[in-house]
């Protein structure tokens, strides 16, 4: 199996070790994959441009594309598709696959995230810059309103995706502290990496 890298985009104000992150981890650790998540600045007040430019940033250190998964929670997922409309396909390779986990497709009530969603996503982009697309999220996330179902049904149109979801969950982690485990999470990106070989 190749070893894959794995980089992660946290969302509003959390950090590395945040939500199922360690847990995330440390399961992919194991299997000998590499995880990167970097601190991205301002986490409690995210600009597009620096989350974009530096999530970029750590994803093209993290490998050549062919082996790297993306994986962004929340407005983590967002600044992931906004990250892969830049993406320079024919310099830099398709990614090998991303994990959207409680990543809302359209604006959500969030003024100050309100730039993320300011321009329609490109989704012909989008698919084009990663071979494999998953969503995984709950039925009763009370964050992407009006219907979280909804936001699943856009993101698996847009990406031509496959989604995973949950009766329960809420957000997948409501608060940075809220330290969980996630094995979908982890069957996803496996699923991801099978895919793409």
């Amino acid at each position: 199996m190749t070893v894959s890298a794995i980089v992660v985009n946290h969302g509003l104000g959390a950090r590395a070790d945040s939500v199922w992150f360690p847990y995330f981890t440390a399961e992919l650790t194991a299997l000998g994959h590499s995880v990167t998540i970097p601190n991205l600045p301002d986490p409690d007040a995210p600009r597009l441009d620096p989350w974009r430019n530096d999530f970029a940033a750590a994803a093209a250190a993290a490998g050549p594309a062919s082996d790297t998964v993306l994986v962004g929670h929340s407005i983590g997922g967002v600044n992931v598709l906004r990250v892969l409309e830049q993406h320079d396909v024919a310099a830099a390779g398709q990614f090998a696959g991303v994990l959207l986990v409680s990543t809302a497709a359209h604006e959500v009530g969030y003024d100050i995230l309100a730039e993320f969603f300011a321009e329609p996503f490109d989704w012909a982009r989008i698919r084009a810059a990663a071979h494999e697309f998953r969503v995984l999220a709950a039925a009763d996330d009370p964050v992407n309103v009006p219907d979280p179902v909804e936001h699943v049904g856009l993101l698996v149109r847009g990406l031509a995706a496959t989604a995973m979801l949950t009766a329960t969950g809420s957000h997948l982690g409501n608060f940075p502290d809220d330290h969980i485990e996630l094995p979908e999470a982890v069957r996803l990106v496996g699923e991801i990496q099978a895919a793409a070989r």
